[in-house]
């Protein structure tokens, strides 16, 4: 069957606001529907009405490129948006909601409940804000529009190409974000490819669709990426003197062991295993004293899905909240039974 009978392209016409581009007349474009039909058997004329269709997308370029902030960089800043009262109450709702599935990925990826609301809970505020470009158009603006990481997104492109022939995805209705990433957890399409799963049985790996898949679908990516069963994440950590600074600027990645800690004057109130890793996280706020953590293995799992380590922490935090509330509200509960 052919692709755009496959899959259905039923869209012809640009978003509102959009700059109309032929793509398909671009030599490299040409190039790269010629690299699709030689490395992956897609039908040639099929891509060049697909990307006739396509749409250039100015917003997602000055999306991608946006200078930083003139304000400081702010752990408490970056803190105050994703672990406050209004998302820890919706998180603690969601888990509720979905907690039947959510024990079964638990126990299945050895991933607890509330890291996996978590992320979604920051990414996309519980499948509310999953996005609203076209994947196709986000993904060709950046992949031919965009020449700092042309090469990432165009093979991002053809991830999407591919997962849409696999799963019979209509190309040019899928919604997501400017970066191209998909669905309630926020995959780029080459972790689409890799890590979902179809988590509700159903025979699909919906993660636009079906909140039992993103469950299922965070937690495999996480054990895929070497998440630690049972194991914790981070400590809060204090500081003296300078030699801390030698271990921060070994990066997030734990390749010192819990040994090593006095020796850099860095002391947490927890045990630590000797043997385990540990990496130390500076959380940096204007005007205040940074924070510290001492991240372990599970902390670097959690930059695997976002690089930044205020992500990480964040993620980490608003699972706490959210554990300890679920926690509270069902003791009330059997109390009063």
């Amino acid at each position: 069957m052919r692709l755009i009978a496959l899959l259905a392209i039923v869209f012809t016409c640009a978003a509102p606001g959009a700059l109309a581009q032929n793509y398909a007349a671009r030599e490299e474009v040409r190039r790269f529907i010629a690299q699709m039909v030689e490395q992956h058997g897609f039908h040639r004329g099929e891509l060049v009405t697909l990307f006739s269709k396509v749409r250039h997308q100015s917003s997602v370029l000055r999306a991608v490129s946006a200078p930083a902030e003139s304000a400081p960089r702010s752990w408490q800043v970056y803190r105050s948006r994703f672990v406050n009262p209004g998302r820890i109450a919706a998180g603690v709702q969601f888990y509720e909601r979905h907690a039947q599935a959510l024990e079964r990925a638990a126990k299945l990826y050895g991933v607890p409940e509330e890291i996996i609301v978590a992320i979604i809970g920051v990414e996309t505020v519980y499948g509310r804000n999953v996005g609203g470009y076209r994947v196709i158009d986000a993904l060709a603006t950046l992949a031919f529009d965009y020449p700092q990481r042309a090469e990432y997104f165009r093979g991002e492109l053809e991830q999407f190409l591919l997962h849409a022939r696999q799963e019979y995805i209509d190309v040019l209705g899928l919604k997501g974000s400017y970066a191209g990433a998909i669905g309630i957890p926020q995959f780029m399409p080459g972790s689409y490819r890799r890590y979902a799963v179809d988590f509700d049985g159903d025979g699909r790996r919906d993660l636009s669709g079906s909140v039992v898949d993103a469950l299922g679908s965070v937690a495999n990516f996480l054990k895929e990426h070497g998440w630690q069963r049972a194991q914790p994440i981070a400590f809060t950590a204090r500081v003296v003197g300078e030699r801390f600074r030698v271990l921060l600027a070994s990066g997030i990645k734990p390749v010192y062991r819990g040994a090593d800690l006095a020796s850099f004057e860095v002391s947490v109130e927890e045990d630590v295993d000797p043997e385990m890793g540990v990496a130390l996280i500076e959380l940096e706020s204007a005007g205040q004293v940074p924070e510290y953590r001492v991240g372990l293995e599970n902390f670097y799992v959690l930059t695997r899905y976002n690089r930044s380590s205020f992500y990480a922490i964040a993620v980490f935090e608003l699972a706490t909240e959210i554990a300890s509330t679920v926690a509270k509200q069902r003791g009330a509960a059997a109390s009063i039974r």
